[in-house]
Parts: C-alpha cells; structure tokens; sequence
C-alpha cells in the first residue's frame, strides 16, 4: 500500500476534503453496508462510498446515492457495528428521500460547489501518483460546503427508523446505532465551537436514543455478538488507518506490543515502514504474510514497500501475487502496472496495458489508471490509443476542450468502426453536451 497526498497549500489553505482510495478498507465497509443496501431496496453497485481523510466524527449523503465517511468515525469506533449502524443511518437518509429536499433548498452558487466537490471524488487519483493502496486526492472545495447539507430533527428520526428496521432485515443488532448515539450525547453539551461536525449537521435529541433504547429492548438480535470476521476486519481497518495517518508513537501508544495481535503487527509494519525503518518492516510484513500467505493486501504492501524503497524488481512477484488473489480489484491491478511500466522491460509494458485495461473495465473513472494506460501507448508508440487514454482522462477531470482535442485525435487515427474509435465519437459527443450545459 502506499499512503500519498496531494494536498497542494492552496487547497491546504482553502480546507479542502482529501479522499483515500483503500482497496482492502474499501472492501470491509462494503462487506459491512451491502446487506443492508439489499434490504433498503439500493443496488449496492450503484451507491458510491467515498472515504474521507478528517478526524472529526462524521458521515453524509451528498450527490445522490454516494455517502462519505471520515476516517475519524472509522479510527473511533469501537466495533462494526457502530459504523454499521450509521451506514444504515445514511441509507435511510437516501430511502428516504431527504438529500433531494436538501437540494432543492440550496442555492444555485452552493449547488453548483457540491457538484464541483462530486467531481473531484468521482475523479479519485486522477492527478495523483497512481501507485498508491491508500492515496489521497484533495479537492478545491471548502470542507464548510458539506455544512449546507443539514437535516432536519423529523428527518433524523425518520433515517433512525429505516435504520433500525434495515438492521432488524439483516439479523444484526441495532446496539452499534445507540452507542453511536450515546457518544453524541457526551459531546452535544460542548459549544458549537467544540461539537464535532456530525452533531452540526444530524440534530441529536434525547427522544432519538429512547426510540433505539425500546428498539434494541425488543428486538430478539439485541444481544447477537458482531460477526467474528467483520470484527477482525473493523480492527485491521483501524490499524492501517492508525499506521498510515498518524506517527509510530501514536501506534506505539495503541499497540504497545506489536506480537500480541495481528492488527497491532500491522500497524507497526506500515508505522515503520513510512519511518523508514525498512528491515523492521519486511520482518513484520512478511510474518503476516506466513500467517495469511492468501490475504492479497499483505503481498501488496510488501510490494509498496520495497518499491519506494528503489527495489522495483523485488516489488513485482508481491504485486502478482495480490493481484493472482484478488483480481477483481482495480487498484491492486493500478499498482501492478505502475511496477511493470517503471521496470521499463517490453514484455511487462504489454502486460501493464492487458492489467489496466481491466482494471478500467472494472472501474471506468479511475483516472490513476487511464493516466498510467496513456504512458503505456506512448512507451509503446501506440499514439492514437494514448489520445484516446488522455480524452477519458480529460472527461474524468471536467476538461471538456482537453476531452475533445484528445477525442478528435483518437478518432481519426483509430479504425473507423472501431471500438476505440466509436468510443471516441461517445466522448466528443458527451463533452459538447457538457460544454452546451456548462455555459
């Protein structure tokens, strides 16, 4: 894994929101939310959920069916089911409607940043370094933007209600939703000037924590434990999070022996990997890995490590490997590739391009990969299909003039009927309808 910010000093300046793309903490909150989207009547596919680099406690709906979720709430939790628990909150709040209320009461100037803000998370790595497990992509929006998105006390019990009978659908308890609620309660007393942003923006009323008190009594899953494989998986988030945002005396502090699970070894490993601590590190890695030899996120940070480390070549059987494990994911397949193009051998160039083209095909708008697919046909003097690459790049972006430069190019340099070349004419045409749109 590797752990980057892109946070410039005008976006540092203007608080702007920083989004983490994890593909193994990726995975775990949508182990933890895809049921309960199955009883909310949500595809899981279509509901987009973004992370966000921010200590504060805090969760949201914007943009439709996408939902945020700090990584404070994630560090600060002290089991899944308090994160599930708000997941289902936020579901609630899309079933039930209330983000298009919200939008409908905003105004032109505050809508229009919202969507510029969308724009940047749907963008991910786009201008990032594209090797990146955990990477960060900060966005020009002020995070005071998401202040605007407010609900109201109804619509809050309303989301508690359609939470607690998602979680009732699932067979978990709802004891996660009222400890998150107590926690809240603890906080309400301070100013506003102390509260953290998820009172500012979901009103908390003691009525609320009644409501899931009586619920949780009658409920026949009240006192079900947590699935043991979520819980396992609740702690390694914490601990990647703990080892990638914050210092090694911080996971010192956390995990004061590293041998005494394999949540505080992995902690330490990526701890003392980012302090350059390399041999400490491998040792720790490579314990897990005997542990696990089929976890695919443990042979991809063994791979990041060795690889900003200067040793490219001994990062690649790791990168396969996590790859071979799980190649559905494409950030794993991203970061393969950015190994291959950097070992600059011909054979691994057309392997990079055969690995991003599937991990554009798992997932379109990753801009990290369309980036490196472009650098590919350039090394490999495939100079309309690079076209094509920047113009899916470009649309990604926002840049619609960038777009149809790029698009015109491909197109006329691609086989008419094409794929490629039809794919082209679909850009051109979306970025007119875009430029129309925007003006």
């Amino acid at each position: 894994m590797l752990f980057q910010t892109s946070t410039g000093p005008a976006e540092a300046q203007s608080g702007g929101i920083a989004l983490i793309r994890d593909a193994e903490i990726e995975g775990t909150i949508r182990a933890y939310v895809a049921p309960i989207f199955d009883v909310a009547g949500l595809d899981p596919d279509a509901v987009n959920i973004h992370l966000v680099r921010d200590n504060s406690l805090n969760a949201f709906v914007a943009g439709g069916q996408r939902i945020f979720i700090h990584t404070g709430l994630l560090l600060r939790a002290e089991n899944p089911g308090q994160v599930i628990g708000v997941l289902a909150h936020e579901t609630g709040h899309i079933t039930g409607g209330h983000l298009t209320r919200i939008q409908n009461e905003l105004s032109t100037a505050r809508a229009e940043s919202i969507a510029a803000m969308l724009l940047g998370a749907v963008a991910g790595l786009a201008t990032g370094d594209p090797r990146a497990g955990i990477a960060i992509n900060a966005l020009g929006q002020t995070a005071a933007t998401v202040g605007v998105l407010e609900y109201s006390r109804s619509q809050e019990s309303s989301a508690d209600a359609a939470a607690l009978r998602f979680m009732d659908g699932v067979g978990l308890s709802s004891r996660g939703l009222l400890e998150f609620l107590q926690i809240l309660s603890r906080e309400e007393a301070l100013s506003v000037g102390q509260q953290n942003v998820y009172l500012r923006t979901h009103p908390l009323t003691n009525d609320r924590i009644a409501v899931v008190a009586n619920h949780l009594s009658l409920s026949r899953f009240s006192e079900d434990p947590w699935p043991a494989d979520l819980a396992e998986r609740h702690a390694r988030t914490r601990a990647k999070l703990l080892g990638f945002l914050f210092d090694l005396d911080d996971v010192q502090r956390t995990y004061p022996d590293p041998e005494a699970s394999i949540s505080g070894k992995y902690a330490h490993s990526i701890a003392r990997f980012r302090r350059g601590e390399l041999d400490t590190a491998l040792a720790y890695i490579d314990d897990l890995i005997a542990l696990e030899p089929d976890n695919p996120f443990f042979h991809e940070l063994k791979g990041q490590m060795l690889f900003e480390n200067g040793r490219a070549a001994e990062a690649l059987a790791p990168y396969e490997e996590a790859v071979r494990l799980a190649p559905g994911e494409a950030l794993l397949l991203t970061n393969l590739a950015q190994v291959e193009i950097h070992l600059e051998d011909t054979e691994l160039m057309q392997r990079a391009k055969e690995h991003l083209n599937v991990a554009v095909q798992i997932e379109p708008r990753l801009g990290s990969a369309w980036r490196q697919l472009a650098v590919v046909h350039g090394r490999l003097g495939e100079n309309a299909e690079l076209s094509l690459a920047m113009a899916e790049l470009a649309m990604i972006r926002g840049n619609y003039d960038e777009a149809l430069f790029h698009a015109d190019r491909a197109e006329n340099g691609l086989p008419l009927g094409s794929p490629g070349n039809l794919r082209a004419q679909d850009i051109r045409v979306e970025a007119e309808r875009s430029q129309e749109r925007d003006k």
